[in-house]
């Protein structure tokens, strides 16, 4: 099929041999002899839909033939059970993969994250009459002198624990499902570097620079390392988007990214949930500033290293964050010359 051809003459010349291969993949058992014919069928089905796709891309036919294409695979290889390898396999190749192969994007958001939230915090510090008119009078000495550290300690540890694992995991949620969009995520990341701020400024602006650091740097640095690589994800999915390389079509770009993404989002559950508990149960607590520090400390070197080492180890496997290659979408190569 090349561009030009009549798309309703490329439909009536297959229409019989999709017709058939509907036919084999409902059938639970397929005889041995079908089994050769739904294999061959199936093959030539998922190169006509990468064709479609990519020369003539008629919604409704992509959708049929989509739909054809999964329920001739699903037939051939049967159902999937779950093992515990598959857990395992996770957790040491496909998130710190997923996750390694995406550093230039979040680490490019935590720096850009940084600087900028560091010189608001510096401007509110300098300039409390600018930040006096933002969050109201008097508000900014409330702050630093009650509410800031009540925050970490008025609910019992193990509610807040849960509380904030939620409202993080909604936020990095937000960051990845928003990526394709690009804005929306910077727009997350503007208003944590606002909120980040105006805190740091009213703290540090009334001589409580210690008390800030001190509070929000034992679950902060893991934290929004978990920020930063959501971030970072979501972007990296909506740049795929924007420039898919020249061997996929925006949408096979797009769906790559997307299931790494997602394997960067379940992995994510976990870490924010260490963070919640340093946050919960070692920011509030009694322990000296330095043993607080270094908790927080320990917990994102960890993490890193967790990344860099059975990340990079995947990633020289071959492995990309993705599915398991039989699950992926059935696609031919695009042309590039195209």
């Amino acid at each position: 099929m090349l561009p030009g051809v009549d798309l309703d003459a490329f439909v009536s010349e297959h229409r019989a041999e999709w017709r058939r291969l509907g036919q084999l993949a409902r059938r639970h058992r397929p005889a041995a002899d079908e089994v050769d014919e739904l294999v061959l069928l199936y093959q030539r089905a998922a190169t006509h839909l990468s064709l479609v796709r990519s020369r003539a891309p008629d919604p409704a036919l992509v959708s049929y033939l989509s739909r054809l294409v999964l329920r001739a695979r699903a037939t051939i290889t049967g159902g999937r059970s779950w093992h515990p390898r598959e857990l395992a396999r996770f957790c040491t190749d496909t998130f710190p993969a997923a996750v390694y192969r995406s550093w230039p994007w979040w680490v490019s958001v935590a720096v850009l994250f940084t600087a900028v939230s560091g010189g608001l915090t510096g401007y509110f510090a300098a300039h409390p009459e600018v930040l006096d008119r933002l969050i109201g009078s008097g508000t900014a000495r409330q702050l630093a002198d009650h509410d800031f550290a009540a925050y970490y300690s008025d609910q019992p540890a193990q509610d807040f624990a849960f509380q904030v694992w939620t409202n993080n995991a909604l936020v990095a949620g937000m960051c990845l499902a928003s990526g394709i969009l690009l804005f929306p995520v910077l727009v997350v990341l503007a208003g944590n570097a606002l909120t980040i701020g105006i805190d740091g400024g009213a703290l540090i602006g009334q001589g409580r620079a210690a008390e800030f650091f001190g509070l929000i740097a034992p679950h902060g640095m893991l934290e929004l390392t978990a920020v930063f690589v959501a971030a970072g994800t979501g972007l990296r999915i909506g740049w795929s988007w924007v420039a898919p390389g020249p061997y996929l079509t925006r949408g096979q770009a797009l769906a790559g990214a997307a299931r790494s993404g997602v394997a960067v989002a379940l992995g994510l559950v976990g870490v924010l949930a260490v963070s919640g508990v340093i946050e919960a149960f070692v920011t509030p607590s009694r322990l000296p500033t330095a043993a607080r520090l270094g908790i927080g400390l320990a917990a994102l070197a960890a993490f890193l290293l967790y990344v860099v080492v059975l990340g990079s180890r995947a990633a020289a496997r071959g492995d990309v964050g993705d599915v398991d290659e039989d699950l992926r979408e059935a696609a031919a190569p695009v042309d590039a010359a195209r």
